[in-house]
């Protein structure tokens, strides 16, 4: 089973994605709302844990100390290599240390996935997993129509990416 510990978005930027997610399907560009088991949350993933044990990982977490919530600035259009694109925050000091602290954490509990590594990581926000090259004028003229986006961040949660389960963490991390 892969597990991604995510921080999840406030109500009105949940919303801004969606509509980009939206605003893309109606173009025929499959978004993130589409993919695999089309339960996908707007969120941002601090890490993906590999064959990781459930249990094991939701001890590491609880044992984080309990943080204050946080704002991410997403300005930023991006995409990886294997077509993925995304919305990027700007990476403050506590943004990466908070990333490190969860990747540290679950370590343990399954195959940390290398993108996830401290240092390797590039913080974003889903919104095309398969993007062709073709449609890259049609996401940017969508995504620019809304950026920026402020983001407050309050919540974290355990997400089986096979299925889309989520189980809400005890605190924010």
């Amino acid at each position: 089973m892969a597990l991604a510990v995510c921080l999840l978005l406030d109500e009105r930027a949940d919303t801004a994605v969606r509509r980009m997610w939206d605003r893309l399907e109606q173009q025929g560009i499959a978004s993130l709302a589409s993919h695999t088991h089309g339960r996908h949350v707007p969120h941002l993933s601090y890490a993906s844990v590999l064959e990781a044990d459930r249990d094991a990982t939701l001890a590491a977490l609880g044992r984080l100390p309990a943080r204050e919530e946080l704002t991410l600035h997403l300005d930023a259009f991006g995409t990886f290599r294997r077509s993925r694109c995304w919305l990027a925050p700007a990476i403050t000091p506590d943004l990466a240390s908070r990333q490190a602290a969860v990747a540290d954490a679950v370590r343990s509990t399954g195959l940390l996935h290398k993108h996830y590594v401290p240092g390797h990581w590039i913080p974003h926000v889903t919104l095309a997993p398969r993007l062709h090259l073709v449609d890259l004028p049609s996401v940017a003229a969508v995504v620019y129509d809304v950026l920026p986006v402020t983001a407050r961040v309050t919540r974290a949660a355990l997400i089986d990416t096979s299925t889309g389960d989520h189980e809400p963490l005890p605190h924010l991390l």
